[in-house]
């Protein structure tokens, strides 16, 4: 078996080799060294908010729950 590391330039590059991973033939193994670079593309999606109010969402989101 061979290593290789490649770079997805087109999420349809991502759906065949997941096809051939479904066939058996590779097996696409997540890169933990690059996840930092994932990371960056969620930075500022959330705005500040007062820890008051975090509290309040979170006790609204548990008492959901039951």
């Amino acid at each position: 078996m061979k290593t290789i590391e490649i770079d997805i330039l087109n999420e349809k590059a991502l759906k065949l080799l997941r096809e051939l991973e479904h066939l058996k033939l590779i097996r696409v193994r997540k890169n933990l060294k690059n996840n930092s670079v994932g990371i960056a593309k969620y930075k500022g999606a959330m705005k500040k908010q007062p820890l008051n109010e975090v509290d309040k969402q979170l006790n609204e989101l548990r008492s959901s729950w039951e």
